[in-house]
């Protein structure tokens, strides 16, 4: 009498094609999970499983890193629901981009931190109250750049703050610009952290800016239409690409009036992709315009940029500038997490930048999201016209 052989995995994803930049694979195979683990990828895994669900025609990649995001819902009121807007659209993990400031940290931490069941991180804000109200810039009293309280915050949560946060623009920073850049970059040196530097309706032309900026830090929307932006005309600007050769990080953040198609198109064609692609979603933006990230990447796909290389900076690329590679986030190990997210390109769509112009694109859905080993439950698309 012959004795069947118990299944040897909880999970396997059959047939997909894996895509997993950190490692370079690219190629159909099966992706089998046991408990939180990865515990094999190969070929001919599905007989083994207790579930089999079937990824052919559909791309599989790690479960997605958001580098830039709004989540600090409740206070702030361009905070979004990190589960409902990022975990249940394919991202495992998400940097808050200085929605809290050193006074509201602990609110953050307690109900976004440890309130949420996706891995959350943070850009502190360098003044004390953080982004509460776009209508009111939060730097527009320089005094609330309060270096001690911001450092002990820094020095006291590591698992959290990762770095510094400022935005640029007149509304916040108002005729002090570039004197709060220089004192935020002080900050952050002195935490041995980077800062992320919001640009869009500054004062000072960018490479102004940039000359401030040291390795590791981060320009964030690198594709805004708005004045001092990172192109001359159809070409990138030299001081930009001397920047990036020096170490500067450029980061997409589509956010509600941030991304502009033209901008994205001409940048790309002249191979200047982001380092990280994030969304910037927020409460202005998580029904349209910007929608979620994978939105986002299926636009700058559809302006010219590689799926394979979208990922990259989707995944590996935001988990290094974390450090949440450190804890296993952005890649497709045997033996590593098992967080997946199983992308499916579907029908034509017409999807807007935050001008209001639109591009009829394949648009991406994550069919299958896994965090932790465990199915998540996804919610669908929240916008979008067929084309």
């Amino acid at each position: 009498m012959s004795v069947s052989t118990p299944p040897q995995f909880d999970l396997v994803l059959s047939g997909g094609t894996v895509l997993d930049p950190a490692s370079g694979r690219n190629e159909r195979c099966d992706v089998a999970i046991a408990g939180e683990r990865i515990a094999a990828i190969g070929s001919g895994l599905a007989g083994q499983a207790k579930q089999v669900i079937d990824t052919s025609g559909s791309t599989v990649v790690p479960g997605l890193v958001e580098g830039h995001s709004h989540v600090f819902q409740d206070v702030s009121k361009v905070g979004a629901p990190a589960d409902e807007a990022h975990l249940r659209r394919g991202v495992v993990a998400v940097a808050d981009a200085g929605t809290a400031g050193a006074s509201t940290f602990d609110a953050f931490r307690q109900l976004v931190v440890e309130g949420n069941a996706l891995r959350v991180v943070n850009f502190l804000n360098v003044s004390v109250l953080g982004l509460i109200d776009f209508r009111f810039g939060e730097l527009l009293n320089p005094d609330t750049l309060v270096v001690d309280d911001a450092l002990a915050v820094a020095e006291q949560n590591p698992d959290v703050v990762r770095g510094f946060k400022i935005r640029l623009s007149e509304d916040v920073v108002g005729p002090h610009g570039e004197s709060l850049l220089k004192r935020s970059i002080a900050l952050a040196e002195q935490a041995g952290l980077p800062l992320m530097v919001h640009i869009g309706e500054t004062e000072e032309p960018l490479p102004v800016v940039l000359e401030h900026l040291r390795p590791g830090d981060i320009v964030a929307h690198c594709y805004t239409g708005k004045p001092h932006g990172i192109l001359d005309g159809d070409a990138v600007l030299a001081e930009v690409m001397a920047a990036r050769e020096r170490g500067v990080l450029f980061d997409s953040a589509h956010g509600k009036s941030n991304l502009s198609f033209e901008v994205a198109r001409r940048a790309i064609a002249n191979g200047f992709l982001p380092d990280v692609l994030s969304s910037d979603t927020s409460a202005r933006n998580w029904r349209g315009p910007v929608f979620d990230l994978v939105t986002s990447i299926a636009k700058l796909v559809a302006l010219g940029a590689p799926l394979a290389e979208c990922i990259r900076r989707a995944t590996v690329a935001p988990a290094r500038v974390l450090g949440l590679d450190r804890e296993g986030y952005g890649r497709l190990t045997v033996g590593g997490r098992a967080d997946v997210t199983v992308l499916t390109e579907t029908s034509e769509v017409v999807l807007p930048d935050a001008a209001g112009n639109v591009i009829t694109a394949a648009r991406l859905e994550p069919t299958t999201v896994i965090h932790n080993g465990a199915l998540v439950e996804t919610v669908p698309w929240r916008g979008g016209v067929s084309a």
